[in-house]
């Protein structure tokens, strides 16, 4: 019985209200829903669209009338067809109130999915991963948009892989209300599968044939918008062009054969970068550099760097010869004086290198030979005199194999909310008679980074390095060549390579082996602007004898224009020798 009078009440209260002429604004109260049922009710009421403007009791009353009709009509979308609504309009103040009971119904569920699709189709790994999803809709509660998207993504899938010519010949869904069942018929006519004809390059400076390198694909195989993207992204990397246009001639196909134009404007040929810079491994310094981005036709390049800072100083340059062929191979030449200055060391040194690099299995490789020499000492306290007892001095030459594998992802450079990196490192001198201490080492650095929460606006970052050193003779290798812990990168709250070994005066000297481990939280209260907390572990050691440091703290991020700048304030923990807050500035990229 009180049903049935709310729904009279629902037929006689606009009647009541015609007698008031003033105008005002809708409060609109819905319940009986939750999101995303509830967001789509309120979106659909053309009374949500009054909450700010005057309405006439007129208006308000044709309005409401129309409510019961535009509330199955927003949730039919999501499987609802027999969505009922019982309310109350009523006037408060100078305002409308409406309050809403929604009663959704039972929902209809997918009884059955119709799908036909070419067994060609079918076999090829993304296409048959589309299918499932569309498969996986029967049992569900029908949702169109969902439909809709399984649709939408096999057929992307079907062009993506080279079925150009395929036809959605049969999509609908029928619905049986009376038995709140629904069956989704499907059809596709894939047609051939198209293969790749020539690359075509327009607007290049350099010898033809150069660019092959870097297409990821030949003549004869099948089309892939992955690879075209690969390609695309491949020349964007080698920093040659200002404008790159990837275009397969898809209205010029024939016999089931797509060639593909790759348009192409020179970038800027020279480029000069400087300015200041500080962090606190290194101080405040200048830095200056000259890039040629090609030296000839042939796609070489040049790249110098001078760097003045407090407590570094490095003056290199790198020659790099790219080689024909697949992989994007190339040779590198190169020569960097370094003279750096520590907390518990200084070095000058002249290191030559000569190495290959290439793309291998989605990884950079590097093979290459080192030649080191020059004189270092350790074991310092700042600024002390170099006969203070304590202080070791040494100079040292050293030639040595280098291999490498570094490999990256990230779903934005500029901010990572979802990437990693990895990079693995050997080194050896392999019976050099040209070096003073035979040695080998292997490092690796590995981080990783996920957002999560509400609008992704938090960060979990895991870090992590690692090294191991085998030497007869480990008081011959420079600083360069040993471990130390502390720093912007390694455990923050410890000044910079100010943790490892001590020698009998108690001094860090640095050490054989290395491990460290980080934690860090970051929120960001608007787009540019957030806070960290942060936990780092580790130490360099010698032997099994490892007693990890550990920091801890705070800190601020600034998503500035010149990149991310990172300042934290880090203190020692359960460390009765060091006390006090160390700050670290660093800037620069999440990888």
């Amino acid at each position: 019985m009180r049903r049935c009078r709310r729904r009279l009440s629902l037929l006689l209260l606009p009647l009541l209200v015609l007698a008031s002429p003033a105008p005002a604004g809708v409060a609109l109260h819905v319940d009986g829903v939750e999101d995303p049922l509830k967001a789509a009710v309120i979106d659909r009421l053309e009374l949500s669209q009054y909450a700010k403007r005057e309405v006439t009791a007129a208006q308000a009353t044709r309005l409401y009338q129309r409510v019961p009709e535009q509330v199955r009509a927003a949730l039919q979308p999501y499987g609802y067809y027999d969505a009922s609504v019982t309310g109350e309009l009523r006037q408060v103040g100078a305002d409308w109130q409406v309050d809403l009971h929604v009663t959704p119904g039972e929902p209809v569920k997918v009884a059955q999915v119709e799908l036909q699709l070419d067994d060609a189709a079918g076999k090829i790994a993304p296409i048959r991963r589309a299918q499932r999803a569309i498969e996986r809709l029967e049992g569900k509660t029908l949702n169109h948009e969902t439909y809709e998207e399984a649709r939408d993504a096999m057929s992307a899938q079907l062009t993506a892989n080279g079925f150009l010519d395929a036809r959605l010949v049969t999509h609908r869904v029928e619905v049986n209300r009376g038995e709140r069942r629904a069956v989704v018929k499907l059809a596709w006519e894939a047609g051939p599968r198209y293969r790749y004809g020539q690359v075509h390059f327009e607007g290049s400076q350099f010898n033809e044939g150069f660019l092959d390198r870097y297409v990821p694909f030949r003549s004869g195989d099948y089309f892939s918008q992955d690879q075209l993207l690969a390609l695309q992204q491949a020349l964007n990397g080698a920093d040659y062009f200002a404008v790159v246009n990837v275009l397969p001639d898809v209205d010029e196909a024939k016999h089931g054969v797509v060639d593909v134009t790759v348009q192409l404007a020179p970038a800027k040929r020279t480029i000069y970068t400087g300015g200041p810079f500080i962090g606190t491994d290194t101080g405040f310094g200048m830095r200056g550099g000259i890039e040629r981005r090609w030296v000839n036709r042939r796609g070489h390049k040049w790249k110098n760097e001078l760097v003045v800072a407090q407590r570094l100083k490095t003056l290199s340059t790198m020659y790099t010869i790219p080689l024909p062929g697949p992989n994007q191979r190339s040779y590198n030449v190169g020569a960097n004086f370094r003279d750096a200055d520590t907390d518990t060391s200084q070095s000058r040194t002249l290191e030559l290198v000569g190495n290959e690099t290439r793309q291998w299995h989605g990884w950079t490789r590097t093979l290459g030979v080192h030649a080191l020499a020059g004189t270092f000492t350790v074991g310092k306290r700042g600024r002390e005199p170099d006969n203070t007892p304590g202080i070791e001095h040494g100079r040292s030459t050293e030639v040595f194999a280098e291999a490498s594998l570094t490999r990256k992802q990230a779903d934005n450079p500029a901010f990572v909310r979802r990437g990693w990196s990895l990079t693995l490192a050997a080194r050896s001198t392999a019976g050099s008679l040209l070096s003073d201490a035979s040695f080998s080492q292997i490092s690796a650095d590995a981080k990783w980074i996920r957002a999560f929460g509400a609008k992704q606006r938090n960060r979990l970052i895991l870090r992590g390095s690692a090294g191991i050193t085998r030497t007869d003779d480990f008081a011959a290798l420079p600083p360069q060549l040993r471990f130390f812990a502390g720093g912007d990168r390694s455990v923050r709250g410890y000044g910079y390579q100010s943790i490892g070994p001590r020698n009998s005066y108690d001094r860090v000297i640095g050490g054989r082996n290395l491990l460290v481990a980080s934690t860090e939280v970051e929120h960001y209260f608007t787009r540019d602007w957030g806070m960290a907390a942060f936990v780092d572990a580790g130490n360099a050691y010698t032997g099994t004898d490892f007693r990890p440091k550990i920091g801890a703290g705070l800190g601020l991020r600034w998503r500035s224009p010149v990149g991310m700048i990172r300042l934290d304030f880090g203190t020692p923990i359960h460390d009765s020798d060091h006390h006090g807050i160390e700050l670290h500035v660093v800037i620069g990229p999440d990888l």
